[in-house]
Parts: structure tokens; sequence; C-alpha cells
């Protein structure tokens, strides 16, 4: 008997191997129906899916063997590797002075025809066999071994697949804990930057309360300068912290909604008593759907239509339909309205297009851009018409089948 000598790539056949994390693993039907169908094609009462380890080899899938694995140093599949581009074939094992005394020719599973094509990864390295075994002599015809070849084509396809799912789950946790290190980040910078803003806010009011009357003029407008960019940067801080938790607030979960209460609670939460005139045009009543998302894209679309209004009374209307495949949402308003050049550029991050809000703040240019992570995060898409002077309408959709 001779053993199969070690391939002079062994290390690196080795290693792709394993980059497959396959061995020892459970039986699968994919691979069971290849070894079905080899067995079938060639006529043989055994084949299976061998993979050459150190000192072993493993079958992944067979037909026709009780054991899962043998000692590599009496494998057929160990001298089937030696030649990559070929096919072994055995057609008598009792006459062939490599196998004439193997105990798998004179024990089980009785060896005499063996067929084995190598399984070849992308880089050429080959990593077990696709064999099939008889128990009398045996030749396969042509066009069998040519489709014992296309069958291996198969395994390594799946070895492939296998292998790029494990890369795919591996890149997600790995971008899981670096989104979760960023959150934290986020937080921690927001926290330490929104604090010395509130204080320094906090003196320039004490020094205006109680200083102001003895401070020159223009003292006084600088300080007053001082408290309003506190402001900002802390609506900045706030607006940055909301964007870069929209994939966490998308991976909240789903429950049913009632439309008129979410609608009714967000204008609450915004105090749109008094100055603001709300009609609602809801066509439906319960929705599946992640509230949390949809709570924060009403209250940004709500909360500019209150702020970047110039009328002395607000006109705000909510509505609400739905489609065989969508929610349909649609916030109006009387206000100002957006400037045509200006309607393409508003859902950009950090993008600004009016100077001023009613209350006389500059916007930060984030509310929109999450707004429409938030939507296409769902499964939808979302649109303004917009008159200037008249005011604007946005419409989005929410997809019935998104379930992130």
């Amino acid at each position: 008997m001779e053993a199969a000598p070690i391939p002079h790539n062994e290390s690196q056949r080795i290693q792709a191997l394993n980059e497959y994390s396959i061995l020892d693993t459970l039986p699968e039907a994919e691979y069971d129906d290849i070894t079905k169908l080899a067995s079938q094609i060639c006529g043989t009462p055994i084949s299976s899916i061998t993979l050459i380890d150190q000192n072993r080899q493993w079958f992944k899938s067979k037909v026709g063997l009780k054991e899962n694995e043998t000692a590599r140093d009496i494998s057929f599949c160990g001298h089937a590797i030696l030649e990559p581009r070929n096919v072994f074939t055995v057609n008598d094992a009792r006459r062939d002075p490599r196998f004439e005394d193997n105990p798998l020719v004179h024990g089980s599973p009785h060896v005499i025809f063996y067929a084995g094509v190598p399984l070849v990864t992308p880089d050429g390295l080959p990593v077990g066999t696709l064999c099939v075994i008889d128990n009398t002599p045996k030749d396969l015809s042509p066009d069998q071994v040519e489709a014992l070849r296309s069958l291996s084509h198969q395994v390594v396809t799946l070895f492939e697949l296998r292998k790029s799912k494990i890369l795919l789950e591996k890149m997600a946790a790995d971008l899981r804990v670096h989104n979760d290190e960023l959150e934290r980040f986020a937080q921690v910078a927001a926290h330490d930057i929104k604090s010395p803003l509130a204080n320094i806010s906090a003196l320039a009011q004490i020094v205006l309360a109680d200083y102001g009357a003895i401070l020159p003029g223009n003292a006084q407008e600088l300080l007053k300068m001082l408290d309003q960019s506190s402001d900002t940067l802390r609506r900045l801080v706030d607006g940055i912290l909301a964007h870069s938790k929209v994939d966490a607030v998308l991976s909240s979960s789903q429950s049913l909604v009632h439309v008129r209460d979410i609608m009714q609670k967000t204008t609450d939460l915004l105090n749109t008593k008094g100055e603001v005139e709300v009609t609602y045009d809801i066509d439906g009543d319960e929705i599946y759907v992640n509230p949390v998302a949809l709570q924060q894209i009403l209250l940004n679309l709500v909360g500019n239509a209150i702020k970047y209004n110039d009328k002395p009374v607000i006109q705000l209307s909510m509505g609400f339909f739905e489609t065989s495949d969508d929610y349909s949402f649609y916030v109006a308003d009387n206000g100002s309205g957006i400037r045509p050049d200006a309607v393409d550029r508003i859902f950009r991050i950090f993008e600004v297009v009016a100077s001023e809000d009613r209350f006389g703040q500059r916007g930060t240019g984030i509310g929109l851009s999450t707004v429409k992570k938030l939507v296409e995060g769902m499964g939808g898409t979302i649109t303004v018409k917009s008159v200037v002077g008249e005011g604007s309408r946005f419409d989005f959709t929410l997809s019935k089948f998104n379930f992130s």
C-alpha cells in the first residue's frame, strides 16, 4: 500500500479548507442532493463529498458509507488531490499496486472501483473530492465523467457561498460593534459639548440680567449673540445626535398604531394650540408600523411647518391613506414656501435654505435629512411640492412589507 505524498502547497491548502469552516458540520440537503445525483449518474452504490484534513478524510456528504471519516494515509482521495486538473480513476484497486493491500479494499466499504474529481478552490487549491465508488471493476463513460466534473463545480460553488456568508456575517457583526462605539462616542461628545454651552448661555443671561443696565449697548448685543450662538450650537449637536441614531430607531419593533392618535400626539408635543389650526384628513385607522420612526418623521415635518411659517395664523393639514403596498402620509402648511432652486437641496444634510425661522433662529440642515433617511429605511419615498408665499406639502410613503 502506498500512502499519498503530501502536496507541496499543503499549508495553503489546509488554510483554504479551514476558511470554509465546514469540517465536522451537520449534513445539509444541498450537498446530499449532489452525492445522490452523482451515484445515480455513475451507477455506483457509493459516493461522497470528501474533504482532506491534515490526518483524515472527512465526509461532508455520503451515500452508501457508514463512517464519517477515515485515516488520510489509506485514502484514495489523498491521491486524487495530487492532480487537481484531472479525474483520478482506479478501475480495479485489487490490481493496482498502490491499493492492492489497502484495508478499504479488503474491508468495508470494499473499494474496487474509484473515480474522484478534485474540489478545487478559485485559487487552484484542492481541498477534497467528489468521488464515486463501486464494489466491482468499472469504467465511466465520457458523459459520466463530464457530469461528475460539473457536479464538483457545484460543490465548490456551495463552499464559496458558505465562505461569503461567513464573511458577511463577520462584517455585519463588526459593523454593529463599530456603530455601537460611534453611538456611545456621539452621546459622550454631545454631553461634553452641550454642558459647557449651557453654562455659557446661562452666564450670558445672568450678566445681562444683573449688569445689563450698566453695560454699553454693544456689550449687551455681544452677550445676546453669545447666548444665541450657544443655543444654535446646542441644537446642531442635538440634530447630529438624532441623525446618528436613525439606524437604532429603524431597528425598533413594529406595532399597531392608531393614525389619528399619533398625529394628535405630534401636534400636542409641539404645543400647536393657539396660533396653529390643525385639520386631519385620515382614511383608515390602525396600521402596523414602527411607531418610534413614524413619530420622529412627523415631529420633524410638523415642526418645520410651524417654524418656517410667516402667517399670523398657521394652518396645518395632516393626511393619511393606504394602498395595497404602502401607507401614504402628507403634511401641508400655509407657510413661506420653498424656492424652486432649493427644493432639490433641502434633504441634504447640513443644507440650510432659509435664513431664519419664525422665532429668529437659523436651522441646522439636519432635520429633513434625518426624515429622508428614516423614510427610505422603512422602504418608502418622500417628495415635496411648494409655492413661495403660499406653503409646502410633504408627501411620504412607508412600505407595508418593511420589517427593519
